[in-house]
């Protein structure tokens, strides 16, 4: 059973929103809040979404985004997420998903890629470095409200 890997299409923000919910654990993403975002984040140009589609279905996605820092010149891409279906894993998608987001970086002029994962994830951590990327901070975070 071989994934293909594309960008995201319009017709995909059903199942996109259905991964955000039941693989990365964001509860708030519905149809329409996956819509109206992916929708503003086209128009910006910065961000990309690939998913994995195997066999008509989408069972994995990769989201990063460009952006700008001081003491990065050329910027670097950032991962906002990457999921794939439980029962996809271990199949070489997740692997595929990232190799598409790195060309994207190579394209965009960026000398690295970069993420954050939760702290639990000992599994996703595992993969990470399987593939090539080493751990060298941590992230942090406030909820204002």
């Amino acid at each position: 059973m071989e994934a293909t890997i594309r960008k995201i299409r319009q017709s995909d923000y059903a199942a996109v929103a259905a991964l955000w919910r039941e693989v990365l654990d964001i509860r708030n993403a519905t149809l329409e809040s996956v819509a109206e975002t992916y929708e503003i984040m086209k128009r910006d140009g910065s961000y990309v979404t690939f998913v994995a589609e195997t066999d008509g279905k989408i069972v994995g996605l990769a989201a990063a985004v460009k952006v700008l820092a001081i003491g990065h010149p050329g910027g670097y891409v950032k991962m906002n997420g990457l999921g794939v279906l439980p029962e996809y894993r271990r199949r070489g998608i997740g692997k595929k998903l990232m190799e598409h987001v790195e060309r994207f970086a190579v394209e965009q002029g960026a000398p690295y890629v970069g993420l954050a994962s939760g702290i639990s994830r000992t599994e996703a951590h595992a993969f990470y470095e399987s593939i090539g990327y080493r751990k060298t901070s941590y992230w942090f975070r406030k909820n204002l409200g």
